[in-house]
Formats: structure tokens, C-alpha cells, sequence
């Protein structure tokens, strides 16, 4: 069985930061891709960023230059650093795993962005 569980969020301040961790344990095929997605309320779940076994990385145009992703092979483990987040950050944040078998989901970690 395999699990993804995330942890990190929580609130912060505009212009503050904060670091997602991703931890993925089990009976893991081999990895692809891995990344971040959120959703807010009334809104649908989107790419936040990517990383790939290469090492190649995709963000989406809102959070370049803000946010970093990084991943430990070793360890099954995926960052996300985020900094200079904006009110619009807000949302539930979602680890992904694309495997060779199957893709997982965590169950999420919210961020809110609020003075």
C-alpha cells in the first residue's frame, strides 16, 4: 500500500513564507513525475509545479520566481518552498506521484495567506 502524506502548511502573512513537505512510502514503482497541485474554493485543482527523475522542472506562470520545488530520490520525499506568498496562495495544496503503475494523491495541506 502506498501512502503520500503531506504536511507544512498552515497560516502566514503576505509576503511571508512557508516550506510543504511530501513524504511517499510503500511499494513504490518507479517514479516519473512529481509535483504540487492546489485547489481553491469554488475554483479547479491546478499544477503548482513539477519535477520529473531528470530533474526538469515546470511551474505554473503565477508562482515563478516565488516558489522552489525540490525532491529527495532517496528518500521519496518532494518541497515545495514558497515564498512571497500573496492572499491568492490560498488554497489546499496536493502532493502527486505519477508512477510507472499508478498515479497517487495525497489528502492535502491547506495554506491560508491572511493578515
Amino acid at each position: 500500500q502506498v501512502q503520500v502524506v503531506e504536511s507544512g502548511g498552515g497560516l502566514v502573512q503576505p509576503g511571508g513564507s512557508l516550506r510543504l513537505s511530501c513524504a511517499a512510502s510503500g511499494s513504490i514503482r518507479r517514479i516519473y513525475t512529481m509535483g504540487w497541485y492546489r485547489q481553491a474554493p469554488g475554483k479547479q485543482r491546478e499544477l503548482v509545479a513539477g519535477i520529473t527523475s531528470g530533474g526538469q522542472l515546470n511551474y505554473a506562470d503565477s508562482v515563478k520566481g516565488r516558489f522552489t520545488i525540490s525532491r529527495d530520490n532517496a528518500k521519496i520525499t518532494l518541497y515545495l518552498q514558497m515564498n512571497s506568498l500573496k492572499p491568492e496562495d490560498t488554497a489546499v495544496y496536493y502532493c502527486y506521484l505519477h508512477t510507472a503503475t499508478l498515479d497517487y494523491w495525497g489528502q492535502g495541506t491547506q495554506v491560508t495567506v491572511s493578515s
